[in-house]
């Protein structure tokens, strides 16, 4: 069940409110006081709801009503205050007697707010504010250019890929034997009588790594 109207909506006036109906309100107020805002519109003779009669009379007719901008003392008043109680305009409302939680909500919304971004301060938590660090910074080469970190992260995947493309120009055990047969054949008709041999530190020593691509007698380089 939701909350039950304060008072009968049909029939009844809305939209800015008259002189009359202003100085009837405070008329009534002022002689009889404030008892219930549900029967203060019917016994002032208003056609108007006791909600809209009760903010009429806080925000715009009480007598000890300050008007006037802020000053630079009360600003900083709020900043402290709101820094301990946070969005309770009530509260700090009544720490400043003459004004209206509506008023300093707005003031707070329009201007203390954008004064303490200008000083730097986040206005939630009046901490100052951290530059936050973006996604894909830009870093400085040797040379001068200037990347981001995803283009190195990239070229980096490249560099890592190019030896193994060069891997398969590399030639096998099989490679290095059809060379070495077709180079003996090429030996052979040249010279019929020629026989392939082995390096003579090959057989001397058993350890010996041999390295066909250097061996002048091979003709690689």
């Amino acid at each position: 069940m939701g909350r039950q109207p304060c008072c009968e909506k049909n029939g009844l006036r809305r939209g800015p409110w008259t002189v009359e109906e202003d100085h009837k309100l405070m008329t009534f107020i002022l002689n009889n006081g404030i008892q219930c805002w549900r029967i203060v519109p019917k016994l002032a003779g208003l056609m108007r709801c006791g909600k809209s009669c009760r903010l009429r009379w806080i925000n715009y007719l009480r007598p000890d009503l300050k008007r006037g901008g802020f000053t630079e003392a009360e600003e900083d008043m709020i900043i402290q205050l709101h820094s301990r109680l946070g969005n309770r305009w009530s509260k700090i409302a009544a720490q400043f007697p003459g004004r209206t939680d509506n008023e300093i909500k707005n003031h707070w919304n329009t201007r203390i707010k954008k004064k303490m971004k200008f000083m730097g301060l986040d206005p939630r938590t009046h901490h100052p504010i951290v530059q936050q660090r973006t996604l894909d910074p830009i870093i400085t080469r040797e040379n001068g250019e200037s990347t981001s970190s995803h283009n190195v992260f990239n070229n980096h995947m490249i560099k890592e890929e190019k030896p193994d493309v060069l891997n398969d120009n590399i030639p096998t055990i099989e490679d290095i034997g059809l060379m070495m047969l077709s180079h003996n054949q090429q030996l052979e008709s040249l010279n019929p009588s020629f026989e392939f041999e082995f390096p003579q530190n090959w057989n001397d020593n058993p350890g010996f790594q041999w390295d066909v691509f250097n061996d002048p007698g091979l003709g690689f380089h």
